[in-house]
């Protein structure tokens, strides 16, 4: 029997639109699951956004891009929007442009709470 870590069970409810999953743009959520990168880590639709973090539980690591759709676009943000790093035509754009601004360090999400320094 296989279990399911919480990183995939959270893909899983929110591809499904599971009644008890978070909402977020299916589209969005659709392509960013087909990102190898991005489907290793913890995904959190929020406020017309999807965010990814490197763990699964609060505080959230708020290291990562994120991406949000706007008036037909999908611009990406860097880490607490604090950047604008792009504005892109469709959602598979703006996952490969979260995909191109990962760092390098970045590995599949750790399950519970962020222990590094960007802590919040």
């Amino acid at each position: 029997m296989s279990t399911e870590t919480v990183v995939e069970k959270t893909w899983r409810m929110l591809l499904e639109r599971h009644p008890e999953a978070r909402r977020g743009d299916p589209e969005v959520i659709e392509a960013a699951s087909a990102e190898p990168r991005l489907r290793r880590l913890f995904p959190f639709p929020s406020h017309g956004s999807l965010s990814f973090h490197r763990n699964t539980d609060f505080p959230w690591s708020n290291d990562l891009p994120r991406i949000a759709g706007e008036a037909g676009a999908y611009l990406v943000y860097g880490a607490d929007h604090a950047e604008l790093l792009g504005m892109v035509a469709t959602p598979q754009e703006a996952a490969a442009l979260v995909v191109a601004h990962l760092p390098s360090d970045c590995g599949a999400a750790v399950e519970g709470p962020w222990q590094g320094s960007n802590a919040l």
